[in-house]
């Protein structure tokens, strides 16, 4: 008998095919007893077994490329943690074995992240993941991880670690559904980069029956179990017309009455630029310049290799517009030589421009490479600061930027809702603003974007959150400056035409959903856009926000 679930729609598509589950994570070695004499013995094979694992991991994310490979090499470092290797090498010096004192060692870790703060919290499913590859090597049993199939299905986890979601093989995995996430999950934006279907956050996903039909519609969070041969029929036939849509839509992002809403891609460096020249995106709304940091935690990037990473993804873009957010350090992308190690809540500590502040040569490195990067390049760079609070620090960026020597034009993350109240005197400092509502959400509703247990709050749905986003975009439009959407938000295309109906003036998103935005703001008129906005603020809930912006733009 049919019948349906609803999680949380992350990635577009529909998938049908059997259930498939995760292998299952490594069990709990036994606490057994060594004599001293093997101590350095286990020592050795700990350090093998983790050196294995990190080469490994970057082994993958060469393999992934693109925003995987960032999020594997991270995974990588994390399992090389130093301070991690000395805990295991204790433990084992007082008796443990090399698997024990690994899963010990990691486990006080993983209390010390699930401890600090909502944020860093949202590391803890990478960290268990690095945890069971060097435990299941050590023990010699096979790696957690995708099951093996011949014939296409349909994957089922707990959570997808970003090691399994980067190398999923799409003729192999229609899709995927997890119990844990969100919306802004690793696992989230890697499946939006690989084009797979996916619904995260789903409960009760671990006790579909293996080898049960099922069908996952990405766009709308619903999952149909045994589904009837109508249902299938009719989700083809869904998948197939917007397939088409697709097709016909190219050329700049626009409403069916000529309104211009230009279509950027986030990318993470050179690696991602390919797929975003590809979608047709008409420049860049969000350039990630934290990955190159975080290539080596120990020391920032040198002037000459920043300058080669920014000018490969200018010079891909030219009459284009390249936004490029300045080094966002702290909370879950911690540095060493940076960000501190004893702050009780990262999250809403030192963090972002507030980092860069408090060492401003590295702030002063970056803009001036910037500006080395665009020489000589038809190119209309703007570069904006992560976690702008206030006037006073709008103020302090523009002021670096200027001091820097850097022909630009400078703006302002809204990521905290003080930020978006005071969108006006922000504006007085900045010539643009760039919403990055993964944060915005999270800072707005204190619910952590990586815990599926508040993954509701995290819905850029939330009515609250489009007030700020209309706040945001009401002042923009009072000072005749621009106001985009660099979060997730931008990539769901119901919820693009909502945002170009609160008057945001440009989206960017991942390269893979850029037609799909295309193709449905070309079918509304800016009028329609406007009606659905006011009936999604007009709602209490998220899912009422999405019912009545659905209603107005199908004609219901």
């Amino acid at each position: 008998m049919e019948t349906t679930l609803r999680g949380v729609g992350v990635s577009h598509g529909v998938a049908i095919g059997e259930v498939r589950h995760m292998g299952t994570a490594v069990l709990e070695p036994p606490a057994k007893q060594i004599p001293a004499e093997e101590a350095e013995r286990e020592q050795g094979r700990a350090r093998q077994a983790v050196e294995a694992v990190a080469a490994d991991l970057i082994a993958r994310g060469n393999l992934a490329g693109g925003e995987a490979q960032h999020v594997l090499e991270a995974q990588a470092m994390m399992a090389q943690d130093p301070e991690l290797m000395a805990d295991v090498e204790r433990r084992i010096a007082v008796g443990s074995t090399a698997e024990r004192a690994v899963y010990d060692a990691f486990a006080a870790y993983r209390a010390l992240l699930a401890g600090a703060g909502e944020y860093l919290a949202g590391r803890v499913a990478d960290l268990d993941d690095v945890r069971n590859r060097i435990v299941a090597r050590l023990l010699g049993v096979p790696m957690p991880g995708v099951p093996d199939s011949d014939e296409p299905y349909v994957l089922i986890a707990r959570d997808l670690a970003p090691a399994d979601t980067a190398l999923l093989d799409p003729t192999l995995v229609l899709g995927f559904v997890t119990e844990e996430g969100g919306p802004t999950s690793h696992s989230a934006i890697l499946a939006r980069a690989l084009g797979v279907p996916a619904v995260v956050a789903l409960p009760g996903a671990g006790e579909l029956v293996e080898g049960t039909v099922i069908a996952v519609d990405g766009s709308t969070g619903e999952v149909f179990v045994d589904p009837s041969a109508e249902k299938r029929a009719a989700l083809a036939k869904a998948a197939e017309e917007r397939k088409a849509a697709l097709a016909a839509s190219s050329g700049p992002g626009a409403t069916s009455d000529g309104h211009k809403v230009p279509l950027l891609a986030n990318v993470g460096g050179p690696a991602d630029v390919p797929a975003a020249v590809e979608a047709g995106a008409e420049g860049v709304g969000l350039f990630r310049t934290e990955f190159l940091f975080l290539d080596d935690s120990k020391q920032a990037p040198s002037e000459g290799k920043q300058v080669e990473a920014y000018r490969q993804v200018l010079e891909a873009f030219p009459e284009g517009r390249v936004v490029v957010r300045v080094l966002d350090a702290g909370a879950d992308k911690p540095l060493d030589f940076l960000t501190p190690a004893d702050e009780p809540n990262p999250a809403l500590g030192v963090r972002g421009l507030r980092t860069l502040l408090d060492h401003p040569d590295v702030l002063r490195t970056q803009l001036q490479a910037l500006a080395k990067a665009a020489e000589g390049l038809p190119v209309y760079l703007e570069v904006m600061a992560p976690m702008v609070a206030d006037r006073m620090d709008a103020k302090a960026f523009a002021d670096a930027c200027r001091e820097a020597g850097l022909q630009a034009k400078f703006g302002a993350m809204v990521e905290i809702p003080s930020a978006a109240l005071r969108a006006r005197s922000i504006l007085q400092e900045v010539e643009f603003l760039s919403l990055g509502t993964n944060d915005l959400a999270q800072y707005t509703f204190a619910a952590d974007r990586q815990v599926g247990a508040v993954s509701r709050l995290q819905d850029p749905w939330q009515p609250a959150l489009l007030d700020l986003v209309a706040a945001s975009a009401e002042a923009a439009k009072a000072e005749g400056k621009s106001c985009g959407v660099c979060g997730e938000a931008a990539s769901d295309p119901l919820l693009a035409c909502v945002l170009t109906g609160l008057g945001v003036t440009s989206l960017s998103m991942g390269a893979a959903s850029i037609p799909y935005v295309r193709a449905t703001l070309a079918k509304h008129t800016l009028a329609q856009c406007e009606r659905a906005a006011a009936a999604a603020r007009a709602a209490d809930t998220a899912e009422d926000a999405r019912a009545a912006a659905q209603a107005v733009l199908s004609g219901e």
